[in-house]
């Protein structure tokens, strides 16, 4: 209890003061997500200000911002273009429902089964599916559209050398904006794509039909939602557990991750996750409690009720100009060096973990596609194994389990081996039963054949093993 109390009173000032920045630079970002997925700006601000509120209570991490995001907008598009709101607001619920089971089943520790070369390809498809979403915005559009596309990319870089403290990518929407109603100058806003409410979101159920279709409708992209909601969520705990030099607990995230969008479908809000990139900011700005994120969720509510006539005229190429800096920003470029000097197989590990990403637009089929060959060249490395033989004692080297047990047996079927022999197993381990099956036939294959064949070297665990499953210490 005490613990929890410093986490909300220990930093009050500089968590206030983080939490406005942190409140200013998501509201063009909730709206940019919002629209990439495909609904009306509100119901990404909603998210953004019930999971913020939510998980500043129920989360694990202290400091960092959850919100709507990107990558689970790029999830939901889909669903939302052939099913509509309400199945969204369904499968957000849904979506938490799955996070909290994964967090009380403590899921969060196979994050640690995750390749490094796995996290990479995510972070860049995501760069890319987000920047691709943005092409409609300006790729064909008038020189106005370039100027203004341009224009927000460049002030975005420009302004933290003359102004700190203050989001560069609010400044640049707020600068760039007035140009364009003052110049009158024709480009879409965000009122083209769907109104603001300046009002506070109020409870409702979704309006879906309460059956087994509705829920093999919406269940496919509640797994991807929790999968890849946790997985940002977690890498972003992660790293700032690494800026702090702190601890958090990863399975209280998780579970705070489903209770947090369980109430936002509830309040018509997309699913979120923690984001990497305002997370960060908050730390870098000095927050270190929950206070911060608390501020951060309430004082964007204040905005939009305060500020909503002015949103609904941010010009679209100013907004997609920011994600264009998102995923510039949030790109891992160092991955071009990563392709030449790390081993070829997590080189091919990453890239078609992006190249999944990217055919199929779904970023946990890609972290699936991308952990299952890893274990497979993982399990292909360990599995080989090396013999020699010196004066008929015949040294193995390598992990004996069933992907390895093939070749052990192949080895000695092509052997012209006569009288005794002697199999050296002090640099091997016995992992299972197929193992011990394969020591077994080697023996009674070389018996028919006349050979005895004695093993030596079987390390304590191996012993064991031998023992539980034939009763006997030796084979």
């Amino acid at each position: 209890m005490e613990n929890y109390k410093q986490q909300w009173f220990g930093n009050i000032r500089t968590d206030i003061l983080a939490g406005l920045v942190v409140a200013l630079a998501l509201i063009p970002e909730a709206i940019a997500f919002s629209i990439l997925a495909g609904v009306d700006p509100m119901v990404g601000l909603y998210a953004s200000f019930v999971i913020a509120i939510t998980i500043s209570f129920v989360g694990g991490r202290p400091a960092m911002i959850s919100a709507a995001t990107g990558a689970m907008a790029l999830v939901i598009v889909s669903l939302v273009k052939d099913h509509g709101l309400q199945y969204l607001l369904a499968a957000t619920i849904l979506t938490g429902i799955i996070q909290i089971l994964f967090g009380v089943f403590k899921i969060a520790r196979l994050m640690k089964f995750i390749p490094n070369a796995v996290m990479i390809g995510f972070v860049n498809s995501l760069a890319i599916l987000v920047f691709i979403a943005q092409t409609p915005h300006f790729i064909g559009g008038n020189l106005m559209t370039w100027i203004f596309l341009l224009s927000t990319i460049a002030l975005i870089y420009i302004i933290p050398f003359v102004i700190k403290g203050i989001p560069a990518p609010l400044i640049a929407v707020v600068l760039l904006s007035v140009a364009v109603v003052y110049l009158g100058i024709d480009l879409k806003t965000v009122g083209d794509m769907g109104s603001i409410t300046q009002s506070l979101p109020s409870f409702l159920i979704p309006d879906v039909p309460f059956n087994l279709e509705t829920f093999k409708i919406i269940l496919p992209y509640s797994l991807a939602l929790a999968v890849v909601g946790l997985m940002e969520s977690l890498l972003t705990a992660a790293i700032l557990d690494d800026m702090t030099d702190t601890e958090s607990d990863k399975n209280i995230e998780a579970r705070g991750q489903g209770i947090a969008n369980i109430i936002n479908g509830f309040f018509g809000g997309m699913a979120g996750c923690a984001m990497i990139g305002q997370s960060v900011i908050n730390v870098k700005t000095g927050a270190r409690g929950r206070l911060s994120t608390f501020v951060a969720g309430a004082f964007l509510m204040f905005l939009i009720l305060v500020l909503g006539d002015y949103v609904v005229q941010i010009p679209m190429p100013v907004l997609a100009g920011v994600m264009v800096v998102v995923c510039i920003t949030q790109f891992d470029w160092s991955s071009f060096k990563y392709v030449v000097t790390a081993p070829k197989q997590d080189v091919f590990v990453m890239l078609l973990t992006v190249g999944v990403v990217l055919y199929t637009h779904n970023l946990a089929i890609g972290v699936v596609a991308g952990v299952l060959v890893s274990a497979m060249f993982f399990v292909s490395k360990i599995s080989t194994l090396k013999i020699t033989n010196e004066n008929n004692v015949y040294y193995v080297k390598g992990q004996l389990f069933f992907a390895s047990t093939e070749s052990l047996l192949n080895y000695f079927k092509q052997q012209t081996i006569s009288g005794a022999i002697v199999i050296d197993l002090s640099e091997s381990h016995v992992w299972d039963e197929s193992a011990i099956l394969t020591l077994i036939k080697v023996k009674d294959m070389l018996a028919n054949k006349g050979v005895t064949v004695s093993f030596v070297g079987l390390n304590a665990s191996s012993v064991k093993l031998i023992e539980k499953i034939t009763g006997s210490a030796t084979i």
